[in-house]
């Protein structure tokens, strides 16, 4: 058992701006933290590659990519809309974002780990085929999913994704493959809305109301989602960490403790285990509060280890 800690410190180089929720110090919380927590098993650090243009292309429409290219500024600030702002390390810094995906998939798959973790930033799962929003620019987890899919024959893939927010773009982009059972959770009603006629046999959706603690949020992950992985029989497992559904995240308004993430990723361990040979890699959503964030990122990610 090895645990992958993927980053880079192109990360920390993209700031919307010092008023902005999504800033550097997030990933520099987490990456303090992890490095001083007593992991049980074998950790080894990472730097993040360069996603291709290929690989942005599997997730992406070719004009959008190239639309992003052309319109990163050298120097300043511009707004995508009024909460996605770039200046000139944006666009370097979510080419790591998404090509530590890729290299979390290449070193789990190459069996040089296990489990891994992508402490990155720019966000990913806003992020449509087209479009960028909620901070985020490159789906990166759909990204490193059909890096999975196209590179390594698989066949089903679990995405899990509990950050506060709906992960309207990972849904858009995977709404049609049935390769993909795509578990989400998030507040409700919250950005960025949720359609829920759009749910299917592998779009599988736990719309929260505000105030949801951990107890209530275990019993519907266990009645709703669990049997659901596990009769997919997944061959790999994605998370979508969003830690903004901590009960001190200043964004957001559900009530989960360090304890429900532990408990939620033991429980995709044990699947993980069963069909997977314990294959699970996590990918930094959302979560805007840094001590927060130092304190359940690493038992996260312990916790994938089982």
């Amino acid at each position: 058992m090895t645990i992958a800690l993927i980053s880079h410190p192109d990360c920390l180089l993209h700031d919307p701006g010092e008023s902005h929720p999504e800033r550097p110090g997030r990933v520099l919380a987490i990456q303090k933290a992890l490095e001083k927590y007593p992991f049980k098993v074998p950790v080894q650090f990472y730097e993040a590659p360069l996603a291709s243009e290929a690989q942005l292309l599997l997730a992406h429409e070719e004009g959008y990519v190239k639309w992003i290219q052309s319109i990163a500024p050298k120097a300043g600030l511009i707004g995508i809309d009024q909460d996605t702002l770039m200046n000139a390390h944006t666009y370097p810094a979510a080419l790591r974002a998404a090509g530590a995906v890729c290299d979390a998939v290449d070193l789990l798959m190459s069996d040089k780990a296990q489990v891994a973790f992508c402490n990155i930033r720019p966000p990913g799962h806003h992020a449509e085929k087209e479009k960028a929003m909620g901070f985020c620019f490159f789906n990166n987890l759909a990204i490193g999913v059909r890096h999975a899919l196209e590179n390594y024959g698989l066949n089903r893939i679990a995405i899990v994704d509990f950050d506060a927010h709906h992960g309207n773009g990972t849904q858009s982009i995977f709404q049609n493959d049935k390769r993909v059972l795509f578990c989400s959770s998030f507040e409700h009603p919250f950005y960025p809305g949720y359609e829920g006629e759009m749910d299917n046999d592998h779009i599988i959706s736990l719309p929260l109301k505000a105030g949801t603690a951990g107890p209530e949020y275990r019993e519907k992950v266990a009645e709703v989602w669990l049997p659901k992985i596990r009769a997919f029989e997944p061959e790999l497992i994605f998370i979508s960490a969003g830690f903004d559904s901590h009960a001190k995240d200043p964004l957001a308004n559900l009530a989960l403790q360090a304890e429900d993430y532990v408990w939620l990723s033991q429980r995709l361990a044990e699947i993980a285990k069963q069909y997977c040979q314990g294959k699970i890699i996590s990918v930094l959503e959302g979560g805007y509060n840094a001590r927060v964030l130092a304190e359940c990122v690493p038992v996260h990610v312990e916790a994938m280890c089982g």
